[in-house]
């Protein structure tokens, strides 16, 4: 008869009533995406999967036509339709190139094990600012960059946004805009200088990034004539209307460098997706009669630059700019298209350059804060 020692009795004992796991049970591994949707607390964790297309909208998920790079969906099965059932995974930029569905469309229906923090993207069961992949049961490839969050609120929330981080929805908004209105106002003039330190080119001081465009340019090189470049109102002048003797006229938060010619075409377009006109001085936007799609590393940027138009400037404001559903706004103080710009922002997370941006504005220049950049989260709570 085998004798037990008085630790492996115990164990046996606890282990019949359900109080002790078994080895297996005990053992640390991937996540089933079952369990990772009802584990939404933001811990770290590594999720398997099978990819299963990509997220366009919180209850949206293609399985062809990838529209960029910048997020998957993982199911439990390949064959899963439901969104239910799935787990949204942003990819961060380092790990796009290969990860991305757009690039490597033979990724559907291939198990992958993904770490990062369990936390809502799209509004949806998530996995954000993931840290490494792998091909289930491989050695993951990892980041060596610290991806940005997109659930803890920032570290200076107390202080700056004190009167709005225990609010949600309308009464956020209101509290948001009493806090950045108060700034000070550039001149028109001021605005070139203020800009040629803003968009800086950070290899290259002598220059600055055009947003559109991408390319890096002489800070000299500003001013009216073509190849120069000028101050483009990603809110515009039109909608509105306003002028550059007022304050959204020369708020610095949406105005950005961009080629004289460039800047002409996309005039006073609302924003979209789609667009079968390009610009040759611009790769990677695209345009039509009613829209302008900017290139994909600036999509969050100018959402975010438009969340802030349309919380800075509210009624009692000189005018209340507002956010919605059109691209046929004209000459209303209006901007469109809000569920495309919800989508920009989730997929294009804010970066480093980003930050910088909105810090300078903050201690050189204007004195208040884009508080989208500052967090993200606050999207989902005023447009939901």
């Amino acid at each position: 008869m085998a004798r037990w020692s008085p630790l492996a009795l115990v164990v046996g004992l606890l282990a019949a009533v359900g109080l002790y796991g078994s080895t297996a049970a005990v053992a640390a591994g991937p996540l089933t995406v079952a369990q990772a949707i009802a584990t939404q607390n933001g811990s770290s964790a590594t999720v398997r999967g099978y990819v299963v297309g990509q997220p366009t909208a919180t209850t949206t998920v293609i399985r062809s036509g990838y529209p960029n790079d910048y997020a998957l969906a993982l199911a439990d099965s390949a064959s899963t339709t439901s969104t239910s059932n799935m787990v949204y995974v942003q990819i961060p930029s380092a790990f796009r190139a290969s990860w991305g569905l757009r690039t490597n469309p033979s990724l559907l229906g291939k198990q992958i094990d993904v770490t990062g923090s369990l936390s809502a993207y799209f509004s949806h069961a998530g996995l954000t600012s993931p840290t490494a992949f792998a091909f289930a049961g491989t050695t993951p490839t990892t980041s060596t960059t610290t991806p940005p969050t997109t659930s803890a609120p920032p570290s200076n929330c107390i202080a700056y946004y004190a009167t709005a981080c225990d609010k949600q929805g309308a009464a956020l908004k209101s509290a948001l805009n009493s806090i950045i209105r108060n700034h000070t106002r550039l001149s028109y003039t001021e605005v070139w200088e203020a800009l040629k330190a803003t968009d800086q080119d950070p290899n290259n001081s002598a220059n600055v990034i055009l947003l559109y465009s991408g390319v890096s340019r002489s800070k000299s090189a500003n001013g009216g004539d073509q190849n120069h470049w000028n101050r483009e109102h990603v809110w515009p002048q039109s909608h509105g209307p306003f002028d550059t003797n007022t304050a959204p006229g020369t708020d610095l938060h949406h105005l950005r460098p961009e080629d004289v010619t460039v800047n002409g075409v996309r005039g006073n377009l609302d924003f979209d997706n789609g667009g079968n006109l390009t610009h040759p001085e611009a790769p990677g936007n695209r345009y039509d009669t009613d829209s302008w799609e900017p290139r994909d590393a600036v999509k969050g940027d100018v959402a975010r630059m438009l969340f802030y138009m349309a919380v800075r400037y509210e009624s009692g404001d000189q005018l209340n700019l507002e956010l919605n559903n059109s691209t046929s706004n004209g000459s209303q103080p209006l901007m469109g298209k809000l569920s495309v710009l919800k989508q920009w922002h989730q997929q294009d997370p804010v970066d480093a350059s980003e930050r910088r941006r909105n810090e300078l504005i903050f201690s050189s220049y204007q004195r208040n804060r884009n508080p989208f950049i500052d967090n993200e989260n606050w999207v989902a709570s005023i447009w939901p």
